[in-house]
C-alpha cells in the first residue's frame, strides 16, 4: 500500500482530534486530499476497505439479538420511513426537473425512482463507528438505529435480487444448516481460549463461513457475516472475540473511510448536485423525527437516534452500480452519489460530535409522552428501595454484592450493560437491571433515590468509572462513592473528583490472600 496513503491517514485523524472530531472525519478529509494530490483507489486498499467492513457487520452480529429486528419501533420505522423518503425524494427531483435542471432532463420516473430509493439509505458503517467510539451502541437509541441499519440492508438485498434478475443458487437453501450447527461452533469457541487462535477463528468465520460461502450461493457476503455473528451472539464469549477483533477491524475502517475520498474527482456540475442532495438531506432527519416518537419514545432517544441516521450511505452507491449496469441510470449518478455521501459522512460526524447540544435545541420543537405511555425500555429508571447500587455485575461486583446483603444486610441493586448477564443473575436471586453506566441515555434517565447510601463503581473500564463518578456528583448525590483501578495512577483522579474510597484491584486482592492464608496457618494441622 502507498506510504501516502498511512501518513495523511493518521495527520488527518489527528487532526480531527485536535478539533475534538471523531477521528474517521480525518481519513474522510485525507481521501479527498489524497485525491486532490493526484492518488487513486488501489486493489489493496479496495480489499482492506472491504475487509474492514466485513469484520464490522460480523462484530455487530456477535452483539444482537435477533428478536430487537421484529420490535416496532425497528421493522416499523425503517419500512415507513424507506417507503416514505423514497416517495418524497421522487416529487422534489421531479420539480427540481420540472424547473429545469439540467442533470435531470430526460430522466424519466423510473430513474427519478431509482436515485429516490438510493438516497433513502442510512450508513450502516458510519453510524456504527459513530456509536462505537462513544460507547453507545448498547444504548437503546443505538439498538434502534442500528435495527433499522440492518433492515434497510435486507432491503438493499432484496433489491439486488430483484434488480439482477439473479436469484441464488438453489444451494443456498442450506444455510439454513447454520442455525442447528450454531451451537457446534460456540462449544469450538470455549476451547480456543483468548489467544490467537480465537482471533483466527473469528476471521474464519467472517469471511470464510460467512462473507465467502453466502457469496458463492448467491446471497451478499457482508450479510452473510452479519448473520454468522448474529448465530453466535448468544454465547458468553461472543463479547470476548468481539474485543479481539476490535483492533484489526479499527485498522480495516481506516481503509474504508480513505476509499470514500478516492473515488473520484468530479467535473463542477456533478459537484453542485452532490451539494444539492446534501441540501435535500433534511428531508431525511425531519422523517426520523416524525416517525421514531410515534412508536412511544423519549425525544432524546428520537432525536439521538435520527442524528446517528443523517446521512447517505454506502448501500447508495451499490444501488446505483446496479441500476448503471442495468441502464436506469447515467454512469455520471455513479460519481455524484458518492460524492454526496462522503461529503454527509463528514457533516454527519460533526453533527454527532456536538449531538447533547443539537438535542436541547430540538427538543422545544417536541412535545414528550408521558411516562407511563413511553416504550418499557425508555421509562424513567426507579432504584426502588436499594441502600447500595453496583454498576458492574462482574466478578468484583458480585462479590461485593453478596457481601453486602450478608454480612451488612443491605438492600442492593446491580447494573449490568450485558443482557445475558442480567438474565443469568438475576435467575439467580440477584436483584439487577439492565443499564449502561458509560451511556449518558441511562443517566438521562436515571432517578437517584433517597434511600441510596452507597454506590460501588465496579466496572471493569476505567473510563467508565470515571464518568460515572462525575455524573452522580453532578447529581448532587450525597451518598458514599467507592471505586476499583486496575493500575495505581488511577487512583488519584478518582479521589480528586469526589470518590470517597478507591481500591486498587491487585492490592487488595494481595492484601486478601495474605489474610486468608494467615488464618490458615494459625490452624493446627490436621494429623
Amino acid at each position: 500500500m502507498e506510504p501516502a496513503f498511512i501518513l495523511m491517514a493518521f495527520i488527518g485523524g489527528l487532526g480531527a482530534m485536535a478539533l475534538r472530531l471523531p477521528p474517521l472525519t480525518g481519513f474522510l478529509v485525507a481521501g479527498f486530499a489524497l485525491n486532490f494530490m493526484g492518488y487513486t483507489l488501489t486493489p489493496t486498499l479496495e480489499a482492506i476497505a472491504n475487509l474492514g467492513v466485513t469484520l464490522l457487520l460480523f462484530t455487530i452480529g456477535l452483539k444482537l439479538d435477533v428478536r430487537s429486528l421484529l420490535r416496532p419501533e425497528v421493522w416499523g420505522v425503517a419500512s415507513l420511513h424507506m417507503v416514505a423518503s423514497t416517495g418524497l425524494f421522487l416529487v422534489v427531483l421531479a420539480g427540481l426537473k420540472f424547473v429545469g435542471l439540467a442533470m435531470l432532463q430526460g430522466a424519466g420516473w423510473e430513474k427519478l425512482l431509482v436515485l429516490g430509493f438510493a438516497v433513502s439509505f442510512s450508513s450502516t458503517v458510519f453510524a456504527i463507528k459513530v456509536l462505537e467510539e462513544r460507547n453507545e451502541s448498547n444504548a437503546l437509541y443505538g439498538r434502534i438505529a442500528i435495527g433499522i441499519l440492518i433492515m434497510q440492508d435486507i432491503f438493499a438485498v432484496l433489491f439486488l435480487t430483484a434488480s439482477t434478475g439473479k436469484l441464488p443458487s438453489v444451494w443456498a437453501l442450506g444455510l439454513f444448516l447454520l442455525i442447528p450447527a450454531a451451537p457446534l461452533l460456540r462449544r469450538l469457541l470455549d476451547k480456543l481460549g483468548h489467544g490467537e487462535m480465537q482471533v483466527l477463528f473469528g476471521f474464519l468465520l467472517a469471511l470464510v463461513l460467512g462473507y465467502a460461502l453466502f457469496e458463492a450461493l448467491g446471497v451478499k457476503g457482508d450479510l452473510g457475516a452479519l448473520i454468522v455473528g448474529m448465530l453466535l451472539a448468544p454465547h458468553l464469549a461472543a463479547p470476548a472475540l468481539a474485543k479481539a477483533l476490535f483492533n484489526t477491524k479499527e485498522l480495516m475502517l481506516v481503509g474504508f473511510f480513505l476509499s470514500i475520498g478516492l473515488i473520484a474527482l468530479p467535473p463542477w456540475e456533478h459537484l453542485g448536485f452532490a451539494l444539492l442532495l446534501l441540501v435535500l438531506m433534511p428531508l431525511k432527519t425531519v422523517l426520523f423525527l416524525a416517525l421514531l416518537p410515534r412508536f412511544r419514545l423519549r425525544r432524546r432517544t428520537a432525536v439521538l437516534a435520527t442524528l446517528a441516521l443523517s446521512n447517505y450511505s454506502e448501500f447508495s452507491l451499490i444501488v446505483a452500480a446496479v441500476a448503471v449496469s442495468a441502464q436506469w441510470l447515467d454512469a455520471e449518478w455513479l460519481v455524484v452519489l458518492s460524492l454526496a455521501t462522503a461529503i454527509s459522512f463528514v457533516l454527519s460526524a460533526i453533527l454527532n460530535s456536538r449531538k447533547e447540544s443539537l438535542y436541547r435545541r430540538l427538543k422545544v420543537l417536541m412535545r414528550e409522552a408521558i411516562p407511563a405511555k413511553l416504550h418499557p425500555d425508555d421509562r424513567p429508571i426507579e432504584l426502588g428501595s436499594a441502600q447500595a447500587v453496583i454498576l458492574g455485575m462482574g466478578k468484583i461486583g458480585r462479590g461485593a454484592y453478596q457481601r453486602l446483603q450478608a454480612r451488612y444486610g443491605l438492600e442492593v441493586l446491580g447494573v449490568d450493560n450485558n443482557p445475558n448477564t442480567v438474565a443469568t443473575y438475576s435467575q439467580q436471586g440477584y436483584q439487577l437491571l439492565e443499564g449502561d453506566a458509560m451511556d449518558s441515555d441511562f443517566w438521562d434517565k436515571l432517578v437517584v433515590s433517597e434511600g441510596v447510601q452507597l454506590v460501588l463503581l465496579a466496572m471493569p473500564n476505567y473510563s467508565g468509572n470515571l464518568l460515572a463518578l462525575d455524573e452522580l456528583r453532578g447529581r448532587h448525590f450525597h451518598g458514599r462513592i467507592a471505586a476499583i483501578v486496575e493500575y495505581a495512577d488511577e487512583i488519584e483522579p478518582l479521589r480528586q473528583r469526589g470518590a470517597d474510597a478507591v481500591f486498587h484491584v491487585y492490592e487488595e486482592a494481595g492484601l486478601a490472600l495474605a489474610d486468608s492464608a494467615m488464618q490458615v496457618a494459625a490452624k493446627p494441622l490436621p494429623v
